[in-house]
């Protein structure tokens, strides 16, 4: 999935370029490409798609320009992740309807490629073989607010791995203190929003529980992969609601699994999870880029062209964001300010700055 705006990386992630399509970590190499090299490692080329918005479609064929056009799934408008699911899963049922997928956002860090591709194999088994809904829950490592949550059963699963355990609840990102109880707990792990299903399950899911998206998708089953599908998903997508995929099934749903899991991750939802993943020196000052020099600060996040030179003085945990057009200091404990200052932007200066 690659269709997000990504405005909390603002203003290195444009609604022209948002974050999948970036360096966010100065390796490099964008998140979108991160994820496909990770994924072709275990899977043969041909058999990975991204969705993403229309409007995307050439800085995806710009950045994996080994990817087949068939393989880019484009929607005409954001209706959050159950519908881009759901168009996905028929587009692809109709080539091979008992194909076990993987659904992954684009955008994520893995730090250990190795075991997080050990626990992906392990979910396409028993996806493969079991009628459930799998998802990858991450062992927690501290009571963070800014994720999901998922518990589970401590009850071990006949036949499967130990590993693999059943889901009791979702929990939205909940307040320090409960985030606290549930990983004291040891039955809760984060919600990566990392899917692994058989076609079969999870469109019986959708017709289940999300019938009013499913029956949208469902209505004309001979045009996906034929010259007539885009016309058909452009009238589909503006009568089909916005819902998650969370939402809409997975906190519905009895026969959810997850896989406890623990493989160094990130959702790099804001420049303060950068921040966390990023080399520092003895200030705490993380940097990506090639010349910055600190006097009297720390635990700053300063990230700027390579061959700019910042100097920054008295600065104590700030972000610090250059760009061509703009330039963001903003605290870090202040910084889900950002997306509202984008709204901002956008009413008094216009779309050219966002």
């Amino acid at each position: 999935m690659a269709g997000g705006v990504g405005s909390r990386f603002w203003p290195l992630s444009r609604t022209q370029k948002p974050k999948q399509f970036l360096d966010i970590l100065g390796t490099g190499k964008s998140l979108l490409r991160m994820t496909y090299d990770r994924f072709v490692k275990i899977m043969p080329a041909e058999r990975i798609y991204v969705v993403t918005n229309n409007d995307y479609l050439e800085l995806v064929k710009e950045e994996l320009p080994e990817m087949a056009v068939s393989n880019i799934i484009c929607e005409p408008a954001r209706r959050n992740t159950a519908p881009c699911i759901a168009y996905a899963s028929y587009k692809i049922s109709s080539i091979d309807p008992d194909a076990v997928t993987v659904v992954t956002p684009s955008d994520h860090l893995i730090l250990n490629e190795d075991v997080f591709l050990d626990n992906v194999k392990l979910g396409l088994e028993s996806a493969a073989t079991t009628d459930s809904l799998m998802t990858i829950g991450i062992k927690p490592t501290r009571p963070d607010t800014g994720y999901g949550y998922i518990q589970f059963s401590t009850k071990p699963i006949v036949g499967l791995d130990s590993s693999i355990k059943k889901v009791k609840t979702f929990t939205e990102k909940p307040e320090l203190e409960l985030a606290k109880a549930f990983v004291d707990s040891g039955e809760f792990v984060w919600n990566a929003g990392i899917f692994i299903w058989s076609l079969k399950n999870i469109l019986a899911a959708f017709n289940e529980y999300l019938p009013e998206v499913n029956d949208l998708f469902k209505e004309n089953l001979n045009v996906y992969n034929t010259n007539k599908e885009w016309d058909y998903i452009r009238q589909t997508y503006l009568v089909c609601p916005g819902i998650s995929i969370d939402n809409g099934i997975l906190e519905k749903a009895t026969n959810v699994l997850v896989i406890e899991a623990g493989f160094g991750w990130s959702d790099l939802g804001t420049w303060g999870s950068v921040y966390e993943q990023t080399k520092k020196d003895k200030a705490g000052n993380a940097v990506i880029g090639k010349h910055a020099m600190f006097y009297e600060s720390g635990n700053n996040m300063v990230r700027m062209d390579n061959d700019k030179l910042v100097v920054i003085q008295g600065l104590e945990g700030y972000i610090v964001i250059d760009t061509e057009s703009t330039l963001l200091i903003c605290k870090k404990e202040e910084e889900q300010e950002i997306k509202e200052i984008v709204n901002q932007i956008k009413i008094e200066k216009g779309e050219g700055f966002v």
